[in-house]
């Protein structure tokens, strides 16, 4: 029996969360975050889940806490077997089926509900990649661009957990450079087949997948994706790699002999790669931030119990203030990184919840509503994995010599941590990614960035920087909108066709300082009045640190664009404008950090 039901309409759910009715008219930008005053803006918060929601939460969360923890070791030893067993269970529970279409037997939820269950599922650890693998680059190619036959035929035995599935694009030679991948595909003579001949690496859940999402040129030029089958003639997989982490989970490459693949089994259009493999990855980074936050409070709560218990010079280590600003620190982060998370996925939802449903072309226009929002997604990676690294450095920190040996989770939490700023794009890839987005969009015409600079340079030439202030949290407002404007400044010097890589880096991590700080004020704005005075303070605490660590590391964004871009008397006249308004004048910081560490040690666990 199938434990999560679809029990409620997602549009009207989305409707009421956003005020009666979805306009697309009325919807963010993607990109336009950097260009709008934050006031008055909407979005969804992990606050406003619905009943049914956190029903699935808690159904994943009790799975994983009775059923995947007390094995992982076993898995984490590669016994594969059990992990296929796992996975089947977790089609038992229906967590196969939330971004199926219902005529496929799907429950076909909204994306917050997507990147809830894969939060939920995270800490444990190498299983959730595996899961990861199978819901999302093991399903989605064939979700949005399968033919009714392809589904037909696979969908089933998908969901239900009797295939597992996998994606191959990456090869020896080619990693961020797809297009230099060397696998080929030939139409046979009799134009049944298509002969597929090459080598795919780090294929996840290659050795026991089923059905494999594969790229390869057609005649050496026409990029394309096929379904290939595990039993299909000439195809072979390689041993397992010796990982740093993710133990328990099957990664290995593939060897393709002479496959002869079915001529219907094309996935998409021939040479369309791209369609399939940016807009799965969309979601896929935003799944990956999900996971991540899920990893970072997993790994949170051993700290938070360690520090308890762990007694140095007569005390509880928590009570050290060394180990308390960890502490906060670290649950601030996590706030931000869920702020984050759920802000995207519910632009996604509202955006999707605009189209009419059915017709040929509807999972063209649903792939054009997630790819609105590619440069929030890439944010969202690059942030939410940068979160989780320093997370499971300090957890390890935070256990001294014990978090560095196997006993211990925060050992496993840290090797697994590592790759997963290497998943679905570097973080590096991810951030040059940002701004080059913003440019082609405002190329594009989406928006008029010319403007926008020469209204930045205006204020800032005559002192007027507006802010968007309003009732709560004047000063955090005003800092948002003082690096809106300042980032617009730089934006303007830079050439976008000349500059290096590093200007691009800058230009992002300025960029991802700015959604951050906002998603975290208006996520604030809008639970706040509705909080008690307790939760009240802890919010203010949070928003103080997370404003202060946003200002910061804008700031250090700032000067590097700066030094990179000017010379002579500009640079120092930028540096000290930076510095006027990144300023963050915060009173009570070090008491703000002092309250989050005591209530993450009352807690044992994130408590936000």
């Amino acid at each position: 029996m199938r434990v999560v039901q679809k029990s409620f309409d997602t549009n009207n759910y989305l409707m009421q969360l956003f005020g009666g009715s979805i306009m697309e008219d009325n919807l963010a930008r993607g990109g336009g975050f950097l260009l709008t005053c934050a006031n008055g803006k909407t979005i969804f918060t992990p606050e406003e889940f619905s009943d049914e929601q956190r029903q699935f939460a808690e159904t994943t969360e009790d799975f994983v806490r009775k059923e995947l923890l007390p094995d992982l070791d076993k898995m984490e030893q590669q016994d594969f077997n059990l992990v296929v067993a796992k996975l089947r269970r977790c089609a038992e529970l229906g967590l196969f089926l939330v971004d199926v279409p219902e005529d496929f037997g799907g429950l076909e939820l909204d994306k917050v509900t997507s990147m809830l269950l894969a939060e939920k599922i995270a800490p444990a650890g190498s299983f959730s990649i595996t899961y990861g693998g199978q819901t999302g680059i093991g399903l989605l190619p064939l979700v949005y661009y399968g033919t009714t036959d392809q589904k037909t035929r696979y969908l089933e035995k998908l969901t239900s957990g009797a295939w597992i599935g996998a994606y191959a694009l990456t090869e020896p030679g080619s990693g961020s450079d797809a297009l230099s991948a060397r696998t080929t595909a030939t139409l046979s003579a009799d134009g049944r087949f298509y002969i597929l001949n090459g080598v795919k690496q780090f294929i996840t859940n290659a050795r026991f997948a089923d059905l494999f999402t594969i790229f390869a040129k057609i005649d050496g030029k026409h990029f394309s994706a096929f379904l290939v089958e595990r039993g299909y003639d000439g195809f072979s997989i390689g041993d397992e790699e010796k990982k740093m982490g993710l133990k328990g989970s099957s990664t290995a490459q593939l060897f393709l002999d002479n496959v002869m693949v079915p001529v219907e089994n094309l996935l998409g259009e021939p040479g369309k790669w791209h369609k399939i493999a940016f807009n799965v990855l969309n979601i896929g980074r935003l799944k990956l931030a999900a996971t991540a936050g899920g990893m970072a409070k997993g790994a949170f709560a051993e700290a938070a119990g360690y520090a308890t218990e762990r007694k140095q010079f007569g005390r509880a280590i928590g009570e050290f203030g060394a180990i308390k600003e960890k502490l906060a620190d670290m649950t601030a982060a996590i706030f931000a990184s869920d702020s984050v998370v759920y802000r995207v996925a519910g632009m996604l939802d509202a955006r999707i919840a605009t189209l009419e449903r059915g017709g040929e072309d509807y999972y063209e226009r649903y792939q054009q509503a997630i790819e609105e929002y590619a440069i929030e997604c890439a944010i969202a990676k690059v942030f939410c994995t940068d979160v989780l690294a320093g997370v499971v450095d300090e957890v390890v920190q935070v256990h001294g010599g014990y978090g560095y040996v196997s006993e211990y989770a925060a050992e496993r939490y840290y090797r697994d941590e590592r790759i997963q700023r290497i998943f679905e794009g570097t973080n590096e890839i991810n951030r040059i990614l940002i701004p080059t987005l913003l440019f082609r969009r405002a190329e594009s015409g989406v928006f008029d960035l010319t403007a926008n600079i020469e209204a930045a340079r205006t204020e800032i030439k005559y002192g007027e920087v507006a802010s968007c202030a309003g009732g709560l949290f004047p000063l955090e407002f005003k800092l948002l909108a003082n690096l809106k404007t300042l980032f617009l400044k730089l934006l303007g010097a830079v050439n976008r066709s000349a500059d290096t890589q590093e200007v691009l880096l800058a230009v992002a991590d300025m960029s991802i300082s700015i959604f951050v700080l906002e998603s975290v004020l208006l996520r604030e704005s809008k639970i706040f009045a509705s909080s008690g005075a307790g939760r009240k303070e802890l919010l203010e605490s949070v928003l103080k640190v997370v404003a202060f660590e946003q200002a910061s590391c804008f700031y250090l964004a700032a000067g590097r664009c700066s030094a990179y871009l000017l010379k002579g008397e500009a640079i120092i006249e930028q540096q000290l404008l930076a510095s006027r308004l990144t300023a963050y004048p915060v009173e009570g910081l070090l008491e703000a950090k002092q309250r989050l560490a005591e209530a993450a040690k009352d807690s044992g666990k994130y408590f936000l």
